[in-house]
């Protein structure tokens, strides 16, 4: 028992730390579960098979897919649903996120709806607002407003505010795909409200630039760049302290926002310039691998400049 406490301590450390997107650390942790000494009848012990899952995502997260591959085959030949019912729901988190990076939308969904329905039914609730977080993402548009409006009712009777952020942040976007941008910049404004809550810099810079894509779609452009401007001052900070992917993603994306301001604005050259820097910027951050539509869709319009 005492073994089984300190390893579910270890786990709840390790889930910490990836939250604040230190995705490295959390995995040397999952992996140090798993490397500690067991017996055979402790391989399939349910902490255990969640660090298993978890340390899949991490592979996948920092776009090392087939470790993660592998991890996620080990976790499927061992996990129960009826034996290890967090470990199944934690198993099914992970292997809709592979099949959503897969491109596979359709049987994303349908794996985080039959995660929504099996957390629901054993009273998982955190495991149910992450299934519904992301078949708000992953589902057709004509769902995905619901599912995020589910998702919030759910973590607000919770109390889990910790979802506050991504779930509002989900339906933001939903509206904004469908051009209500009215309404995509009240719900991005309360996310705002709850990533300002968290300690890391980055939700907090995307929060602001999310607003600032708003209001420039409203043709608002000196509220745009009222929210713009420090954004893209932020996005350079971080990245001048900690060269990394996800830090250069947020200067492109910044900077393509800035070229599209320029651009409403009929200032060609900055809106050259500005392109320029993004596709650098969202090159070094891998862009082309994750996402080559809309790569290739900001490519076409430097081109046409």
């Amino acid at each position: 028992m005492m073994k089984q406490n300190s390893q579910s301590g270890l786990l709840q450390q390790a889930d910490k730390i990836f939250q604040s997107r230190n995705y490295k650390e959390a995995r040397l942790l999952y992996l140090k579960i798993l490397e500690s000494p067991q017996n055979p009848a402790n391989t399939e012990e349910e902490i255990h098979l969640e660090a298993m899952a978890q340390l899949a995502r991490t592979y996948l997260i920092l776009d090392e897919k087939e470790h993660g591959r592998n991890w996620l085959a080990r976790t499927a030949d061992l996990v129960n649903p009826q034996k290890y019912p967090k470990a199944w729901a934690r198993y099914l988190g992970v292997l809709g996120r592979f099949q959503w990076k897969d491109n596979n939308l359709n049987t994303a969904t349908t794996t985080f709806k039959t995660m929504y329905e099996f957390s629901n039914k054993n009273k998982l609730y955190e495991q149910a607002v992450d299934a519904a977080h992301m078949i708000a993402i992953t589902a057709p548009h004509e769902e995905q407003i619901t599912w995020a409006k589910r998702g919030i009712t759910a973590a607000e009777n919770g109390n889990m505010t910790s979802w506050l952020g991504p779930l509002y942040n989900n339906l933001g976007w939903s509206y904004d795909e469908i051009g209500n941008h009215r309404q995509a910049l009240d719900a991005l404004q309360k996310a705002r409200k709850y990533h300002y809550q968290n300690k890391n810099d980055l939700p907090k810079l995307i929060a602001d630039y999310s607003i600032a894509v708003q209001y420039r779609k409203l043709s608002n452009i000196n509220k745009a760049l009222q929210w713009l401007t420090p954004a893209q001052e932020w996005a350079d900070k971080l990245y001048n302290e900690n060269p990394t992917p996800d830090h250069a993603e947020w200067v492109g994306h910044t900077h393509t926002e800035l070229a599209e301001i320029a651009l409403l604005q009929n200032n060609i050259n900055q809106a050259k310039k500005q392109f320029t820097i993004a596709l650098e910027k969202l090159t070094e951050a891998k862009m082309p691998q994750w996402d080559a539509d809309a790569f290739n869709e900001l490519k076409q319009k430097q081109s046409q400049l």
